[in-house]
This record gives C-alpha cells, sequence and structure tokens, in this order.
C-alpha cells in the first residue's frame, strides 16, 4: 500500500510548557504540517508514505527533509527551491486562557510553487491513496492549482482520494474557501470534517439542523452527512467531535458514515499534552483502517484512539505505535505504568 500526500511543511515555534510570547526567551522548535504529520502516522504503522511539497535550498529545507526521512517518508519526490519555510507560532493555552496560533508563511515555498515543480504521473503511478487538507489550496492560489491538478490525477490513476476540510480563518475567507473547494469535492472520496467547515467551506445549509459550539448533535450530524454524500457523491464522511471544558481538557470522539451505517465512537476525556496534530493524527489512522477494510466500528475505535493518543505527545508528528492505539481501543484507558 502506498499513500500519497502533499502539504507545506513548517516549523512549530512553542514556549516552553504554558509561557505566554511575551514571556518567552526561547522556543521550542517542531518540524510538521497537517499532511506531514498524517504521512508520518502512515508510515508508523508500516505504510509506504509519499510526502509531496516545495522546500527552500537552505539549512531549514535540509533540516525539514532529514526530519521526514526520520519518520520512514518517502522523499523523493519534493521539490527544491523558493524563499522560505513556513512558521507557525503557538503558545499553548492552560485552563480559561485559549491557545494561540500567529502564522508566518507568506511567500513560503509551496506557496511560490508552481505545477512544472511536480511529475504527478510519475507520483501516482503506483498509489493507492490521496490526501490533502483544505489547508493547502488556502496557502495561496498556486498552491490551489497545483492541489486541483494533483486530485485529477490520482483519479486519472484509480487512485482514492480523501480531503480533510480543516478551514482556517487566519488563512482565507469563506468566500474564497467556497470558491476553491466546492469543486474540488467532485475528486474526493472520502471527506472529513465538521460542522463548521462544512457550512463554511462547502456553503452547507439545512434549516431543520443546528450545528454550533460543543454539544454535538449527532442526529444533526447524520443528516448532515447524508446531505454531503447526495450532494458531493462522497463514498464516506467522518468527523472528530471536540469538546472544549478547557484549554487544558477536552474531550474527543468521532462519527462516521459509509454510506449506509453511522458509528459513534467512544469518547475520551484528554488532559492535553499538546493538541496540534489531532485531526490529521485522525485522518491518518483513518487511512490506515480503510485500506486495511477494518469494520466501520474498528476504523472509528482504531482512529479515535490514535488521534487521542498523539494530544498527549508534544511536537507535530503522532509517535504513539499502532500496538499502543489498539491497546487504548480496547479499553486500556486508565494510563497504569506497563512494566
Amino acid at each position: 500500500m502506498r499513500v500519497v500526500t502533499i502539504g507545506e511543511m513548517m516549523i512549530r515555534f512553542m514556549p516552553h510548557g504554558n509561557l505566554r510570547f511575551e514571556q518567552a526567551d526561547e522556543f521550542e522548535a517542531h518540524y510538521g504540517g497537517d499532511e506531514a504529520i498524517v504521512a508520518a502516522s502512515l508510515a508508523r504503522f508500516g505504510v509506504d508514505s509519499r510526502y509531496i511539497t516545495k522546500l527552500p535550498e537552505n539549512p531549514f529545507g535540509r533540516i525539514a527533509i532529514a526530519k521526514l526521512r526520520e519518520q520512514g517518508i518517502d522523499t523523493s519526490f519534493i521539490a527544491r527551491g523558493g524563499d522560505r519555510l513556513g512558521i507557525n507560532f503557538y503558545e499553548n493555552g492552560a485552563s480559561v486562557r485559549p491557545s494561540v496560533v500567529i502564522y508566518d508563511r507568506k511567500n513560503s515555498a509551496i506557496a511560490q510553487a508552481v505545477p512544472d515543480d511536480f511529475d504527478f504521473d510519475a507520483i501516482f503511478k503506483d498509489a493507492d491513496w490521496f490526501h490533502v487538507s483544505g489547508i493547502t489550496p488556502a496557502i495561496s492560489d498556486n498552491a490551489a492549482e497545483i492541489v486541483e491538478i494533483a486530485m485529477k490525477t490520482a483519479k486519472k490513476h484509480n487512485v482514492t482520494v480523501s480531503v480533510d476540510l480543516n478551514y482556517r480563518s487566519k488563512l482565507w475567507s469563506v468566500e474564497k474557501a467556497r470558491s476553491v473547494m466546492v469543486p474540488l469535492m467532485q475528486y474526493t472520496d472520502v471527506c472529513i470534517g465538521g460542522a463548521e467547515d462544512a457550512q463554511k467551506m462547502l456553503g452547507y445549509t439545512n434549516p431543520n439542523v443546528v450545528l454550533s459550539g460543543d454539544e454535538h448533535n449527532i442526529e444533526g450530524y447524520k443528516i448532515v452527512f447524508k446531505d454531503l454524500c447526495k450532494q458531493f457523491g462522497f463514498k464516506f464522511v467522518a468527523s472528530t467531535l471536540r469538546e472544549s471544558h478547557s484549554a487544558s481538557d477536552n474531550s474527543w470522539a468521532a462519527l462516521l458514515y459509509d454510506g449506509n451505517e453511522f458509528y459513534h465512537t467512544t469518547r475520551y476525556t484528554i488532559h492535553l499534552v499538546d493538541r496540534g496534530g489531532g485531526g490529521a493524527a485522525f485522518s491518518a489512522a483513518l487511512i490506515y483502517s480503510l485500506l486495511n477494510k477494518y469494520s466501520l466500528r474498528d476504523a472509528g475505535e482504531f482512529s479515535v484512539a490514535a488521534s487521542a493518543l498523539k494530544q498527549t505527545i508534544v511536537g507535530d508528528f503522532n509517535l504513539a505505535t499502532k500496538e499502543e492505539a489498539v491497546f487504548l481501543m480496547n479499553g486500556n484507558a486508565s494510563g497504569r505504568v506497563q512494566r
């Protein structure tokens, strides 16, 4: 099995612990990005993972490639050039103070990339699955064009395509997001995203469904999933369900729909160590589950367990193993020391 992902590799700078930006004399540097996290998680599960991006010819670009290779990711089709690596400043919240993200990614290498930087026929010739998030086409018009070409080429090679909608208000407006994302849905088999994503990125509305806040209306979600499958022809829809009790403690679950049945997973209460990458870790585990033909129940439980574990790990990449996710999904959530 081979999975291809495309996205922006970034550096995430974080003050130590729960320090505010103004208090920080030094920052931890973590390399990642949504689709890079997906590729790393899949590689850790034993899947042949190929990551596509563009990285600058400077020390940061070289470190980024080294970090990807450390995770067992195929970097052979990464383009080189451009001005810089994108930066994500992340302040870890605590209790009633929320986490804060500041982007510094203008004119990044992937934002300046052009379609000729990538041989997508060669990239997808031996692939089984292609995954991208809605973050990547939001980076620039160039990146949006590249994503569209990649999706078209993937379908030409009979590759399954998944999209994690992932709306980011700091990257583009609702109007711009819809103008780009709605046409891309014709190439999408598996859609991952919550109520806000569907409303803001796909223009979904239903006057009979109220979806807002952390009190998740599961019956409402079921209507949304069915409507999205009818409207866009998705074969599978899934959404994580996060409840923020505070910046330090969240509940985490998921809802899945395979076109016939729904499955609402176990709900975990997580004391967050680093919530970054939780959604991408879910996408990776779901892709792994579907590639391996897990039942709907097992796909949901494995995916939500793997992504819950990610949020207990500092850094972008999910360093939880498949065995640890299975251990958790089988009901071992006490956190007792393993000797």
